[in-house]
């Protein structure tokens, strides 16, 4: 149920191909489309949501990003380390203090997942 006093700041990222940012983010990510057409898709999982929006301009997803923060990020990790998504990185600590792992999304769209150490 939609709390009527939260805002909800949702990332609308662009996409060369809404077919295939679907299947990575269902069958990599384990997110399921809530909204798809040809030229915009909604995907979810959990209380995590994003948007896509088609584009002929790679330019767009490569320099597009989004930082997804939450205490769930260790198991997430582990989960996409089982499926060997392909552009994984390592989950480490950075210089300000987040412990991040990131992904590239096959258009270039980078998520960085985070969450504060030891939580």
């Amino acid at each position: 149920m939609d709390d009527p006093q939260r805002i909800e700041v949702l990332p609308i990222l662009p996409s060369l191909d809404i077919a295939e940012t679907l299947a990575f983010y269902r069958d990599q990510l384990g997110f399921a489309a809530t909204y798809e057409t040809a030229d915009y898709l909604i995907v979810r999982r959990q209380d995590m949501e994003l948007h896509f929006r088609l584009t002929g301009n790679r330019a767009f997803c490569e320099s597009s990003a989004v930082y997804l923060r939450g205490g769930r990020i260790g198991a997430l990790h582990r989960e996409y380390s089982e499926k060997a998504v392909p552009t994984l990185t390592a989950l480490d600590v950075r210089p300000w203090n987040m412990e991040e792992f990131f992904v590239h999304d096959p258009h270039g769209n980078l998520l960085r997942f985070a969450r504060i150490p030891g939580r």
